[in-house]
């Protein structure tokens, strides 16, 4: 479902354009830049990402192996979790060393009742432990909204994925317009938004540019971007196709740090198979966020002992 009346600022898409088409080490150097006047250069986030329900989810978004369409992907599907077992795992992230707890359930939007009563709980407890609390639960309806900025959410996270002439080509059971209805709600609540996407779906690098270009046409800007590689599926519409190189994503972080100089960019899904070395390039062109375990919702991440070794290699040399 392509929505036409959503377009790109075409400013800004130009701008994002020709910043993703500069030689590597002019972009590192402007993202740099920009990074230090608005951020300490040490401070790295780790966010621990949980699925709070797996599977079954009726949106037919070609990426995701939770999809109920692609029933050939073999995903177990689990049971909605209850606020205990969430908090259990919460309070071992933060001894893991997880400053904020993002919870995760594959539903189209969120409907009222005991289930998002349960969410609004273990939003409660996750603030409880002094972290940060992000949820994505699908569409959102104001109240619902309301309500989860009442429990103390820090931010909710809502992925636009691509840009908008490349979505319908994604996702046909959700619009551009429901996405971004969504992030208005979150805002008018006075919530955080997390608003990031997806490179290496098949998207020409104008479609890149038109997705930082809406984002950095919010306003105000989002308060933090996930930059996400395609993690390819087999059973998944996108499970044939390669993954991206790192330096594609090097690219997108540098860029999404020009336009957007206060967020947070966290450095998200793909980040597996990078070396320390892709990572730490990365950071110095911007992001300041990773997630930190075992397990992205259903995909593999880099792993607990994988990150130990990166952050001691970032950290001071002891005499």
């Amino acid at each position: 479902m392509l929505d036409r009346s959503i377009t790109a600022p075409s400013d800004l898409a130009d701008r994002a354009e020709a910043l993703l088409r500069l030689p590597l080490l002019p972009l590192i150097h402007q993202a740099a830049e920009a990074h230090r006047r608005h951020h300490d250069v040490d401070d790295i986030q780790k966010a621990s990402l949980l699925s709070i329900k797996t599977g079954g989810c009726p949106e037919d978004c070609a990426y995701c192996p939770q999809s109920a369409h692609h029933k050939e992907v073999g995903l177990q599907k689990e049971h909605f979790l209850n606020p205990a077992q969430v908090l259990a795992m919460a309070q071992a992230a933060k001894a893991a060393g997880a400053e904020r707890f993002c919870m995760g359930a594959a539903w189209r939007k969120v409907r009222d009742g005991a289930e998002f009563d349960a969410v609004l709980d273990m939003v409660r407890g996750v603030r409880a432990l002094d972290m940060e609390a992000c949820v994505t639960l699908g569409m959102l309806e104001p109240h619902h909204a309301t309500a989860l900025a009442e429990a103390g959410l820090t931010a909710y996270n809502h992925n636009l994925d691509t840009g908008p002439e490349f979505y319908a080509d994604i996702i046909g059971t959700r619009t551009y317009r429901d996405r971004l209805d969504t992030l208005a709600h979150v805002r008018n609540a006075g919530m955080g938004i997390c608003c990031g996407g997806i490179i290496g779906m098949g998207e020409t690098l104008r479609d890149r540019a038109e997705m930082l270009a809406v984002l950095a046409g919010f306003d105000p800007q989002p308060d933090s971007v996930p930059i996400n590689a395609l993690i390819p599926v087999k059973g998944t519409p996108l499970g044939h196709l390669e993954r991206v190189k790192p330096v594609e994503i090097l690219r997108m972080v540098a860029v999404a740090r020009v336009l957007m100089p206060k967020a947070r960019i966290r450095l998200s899904a793909g980040r597996a198979g990078f070396s320390i070395a892709d990572q730490i390039l990365c950071f110095t062109a911007g992001a300041n966020s990773i997630f930190y375990g075992d397990v992205l919702l259903t995909a593999p991440n880099a792993g607990l002992s994988l990150d130990r070794e990166l952050f001691d290699t970032l950290a001071a040399v002891e005499t």
